[in-house]
């Protein structure tokens, strides 16, 4: 079947025996209460998935199958050229489980290479929707024009054993993962560079080929893809995309299907479009300050009208993180290293030292600290990547390895179709009276 898939299907088979028999000795046991308010409140803290592929830590931050972000910027393959690991490999360590060698990293590259042809409907498709358009909503429509390669689909059609749905599902993730830096550097420079398109470049890696085809040649930029590849990849499975991906999977619906809905998701202003807002604010208050270089003391005082104005700081807080997200450090570090003198950098690394302190003040935040959204634009815009708009898109193409390599295990270890129970306000009034047992059955 191919190197990868074979070990995958190895360690699935044998998950697949541990988890049959830990749900045999203590399936009955409970794991925890729900309460009222997380019913009402968006389910937050609700353990109700098994997500393999990465943990979230509200101290130590995001964990790939137990390894930090520090951890994997040491010991994940490089490229030749740069100090970033490749994605080829932190998609392996997802997958498989195991931290990958330097020839597995190159064959995965390899077979990315050869899977990533698009079907020239794609395209057409992409160019039936009017230039106005924003780039998600083209990137969605190009990947499920795509759909109509979906190889589980064709294999459910033909009747394929319930046994064997995880190999057509891995088949369409490596094709689609292959697929989607093709897509979504055509909707780049359609949108933003007059319609002319770069060639894929066969020799580079992954997220190289994906700048390559962007028009960004420049080594350090490479690097930079690299990095922001990785650290976007995944986030383990509630946060919205992942779920709706694992939700829609759930249904049987092929990984096109099921990855382009999570990706409406992304696209939300509370979810991947975070990282469009956080750069559209600070131009906002350069633009109201009349300067590209503010003060602390000026940047305090924004952040002070832009509370007071009910609004919030984009980039500041997150659901689960309650200290300064591992990942906003490694886009830190990268900064420090290619563009120290660089003044938008700078400044959120101003922002950084100046609205944690503010927000604390206010005693009602549980995390003031930056997440990843609050440095990346920065970066993206110190090598004249300035159409923020678009950096959902680069969010998307990253998720998909994470997404992607959950789904296969979603389907390898048979998870049920997804289907929690829902009340009514009225049967909550009734059990709080004690006249509805609805929640104690």
């Amino acid at each position: 079947m191919g190197i990868i898939k074979d070990r995958f299907k190895a360690k699935a088979d044998a998950s697949n025996i541990e988890i049959k028999e830990m749900l045999k000795q203590h399936g009955n046991k409970k794991i925890g209460e729900v309460t009222l308010a997380q019913v009402y409140q968006g389910m937050r803290g609700i353990t109700g998935l098994v997500t393999e592929t990465s943990l979230l830590d509200a101290q130590e931050g995001i964990r790939f199958r137990g390894y930090s972000i520090p951890e994997l910027q040491q010991k994940l393959p490089k490229a030749q050229v740069g100090g970033e690991p490749l994605p080829e490999g932190l998609f392996h360590l997802m997958l498989v489980g195991e931290l990958p060698t330097e020839e597995e990293v190159n064959h995965i590259t390899s077979v990315w290479q050869r899977r990533s042809h698009v079907p020239n409907h794609v395209f057409a498709t992409i160019d039936a929707l009017p230039i106005t358009t924003h780039p998600m909503t083209m990137f969605v429509v190009g990947v499920m024009a795509l759909q109509t390669e979906s190889n589980f689909a064709k294999a459910y059609a033909k009747g394929v054993s319930k046994k064997e749905y995880w190999s057509p599902i891995y088949d369409d993730s490596m094709d689609l993962i292959a697929r989607l830096p093709r897509i979504a550097a055509y909707i780049y420079r359609r949108k933003y560079k007059n319609n002319e398109h770069i060639q894929p470049n066969g020799l580079l890696d992954w997220a190289g080929n994906f700048a390559h085809m962007m028009g960004y040649d420049d080594e350090s930029f490479m690097e930079l893809m690299r990095l922001y590849m990785t650290i976007h990849a995944d986030h383990e499975g509630g946060n919205v995309s992942a779920h709706t991906t694992h939700l829609v999977g759930s249904a049987l619906s092929d990984p096109f299907l099921s990855y382009a809905a999570g990706m409406n998701g992304l696209a939300g202003p509370l979810h991947g479009l975070a990282n469009q807002e956080v750069i559209k604010w600070i131009f906002e208050m350069q633009e109201k300050l009349g300067t590209d270089d503010p003060s602390k003391d000026q940047i305090a005082q924004y952040v002070l009208d832009t509370l007071s104005s009910g609004k919030v700081v984009p980039g500041y807080g997150h659901a689960v993180l309650r200290k300064t997200d591992p990942r906003f450090e490694a886009q830190m570090e990268f900064g420090k290293k290619h563009m120290p003198d660089d003044k938008l950098v700078n400044t959120v690394w101003k922002i950084y030292e100046t609205v944690p302190p503010i927000l604390q003040s206010l005693g009602k935040v549980k995390n003031p600290w930056p997440n990843v959204d609050a440095h990346s634009g920065a970066l993206l815009v110190h090598y004249g990547f300035v159409e923020y708009e678009f950096y959902t898109v680069l969010f998307a193409v990253s998720r998909a390895l994470g997404v992607l390599s959950s789904l296969c295990w979603d389907r390898a270890l048979s998870f049920p179709l997804e289907r929690p129970k829902s009340v009514t306000t009225e049967s909550v009034k009734l059990w709080l009276e004690g006249k509805d047992e609805i929640w104690d059955a």
